[in-house]
């Protein structure tokens, strides 16, 4: 149970009410935005952010959702590996290889890139102070800059909100939680 009161309906400011709607509209996120609508700039930034970078599509959704569910299954955020998980699994990734995902270098659907999106997620997530520069000559390979600085700023992005979700003990959506268990 959430530490603090979930807003929903007319608890949500007026000046959250836009994104909390485009949020909660977009997928089965209404504990986490209900959470941020406590401070509208909050939610109103994040989510703002969040559907600018989707909307201009830069960066690839498998390398993203491979990111995201990789960082979240480092820091144990269930929220989010349920949330990111069935993304991941349209993205074309099997259940075997997202319950697997950390133990990405004998995941023989895995190729290079994929490989290499997690091993800078788990780079990024655990000592972010030595990743070297050998790893962004790899990734410039399979990314242009404004993908790598997109791809960093989003796994930076999943370890706050592993934080924020699991201290604040958000609740996972019903929606979501079958979603995850339909993941195939």
């Amino acid at each position: 149970m959430a530490r603090i009161d979930i807003l929903k309906g007319d608890a949500v400011p007026d000046s959250a009410r836009k994104t909390y709607d485009e949020a909660t509209g977009y997928g089965p996120f209404a504990s986490l935005a209900g959470a941020m609508a406590q401070r509208p700039p909050i939610i109103n930034h994040i989510f703002g952010l969040l559907g600018d970078l989707r909307d201009e599509g830069v960066l690839d959704r498998r390398s993203l959702e491979l990111a995201l569910v990789a960082v979240s299954r480092l820091n144990a955020c269930d929220y989010c590996v349920a949330h990111h998980s069935p993304m991941l699994n349209v993205a074309g990734v099997s259940a075997d290889a997202i319950e697997n995902i950390l133990d990405y270098e004998t995941v023989d659907e895995f190729d290079e890139k994929d490989r290499l999106v997690i091993e800078f997620a788990k780079a990024v997530t655990v000592d972010a102070n030595r990743v070297r520069d050998g790893v962004f000559d790899r990734l410039r390979a399979h990314f242009s800059e404004p993908e790598i600085v997109e791809l960093t700023w989003r796994i930076a992005l999943c370890g706050a909100f592993n934080r924020f979700n699991d201290v604040l003990q958000l609740d996972i959506e019903e929606d979501a939680q079958a979603a995850m268990e339909n993941v195939a």
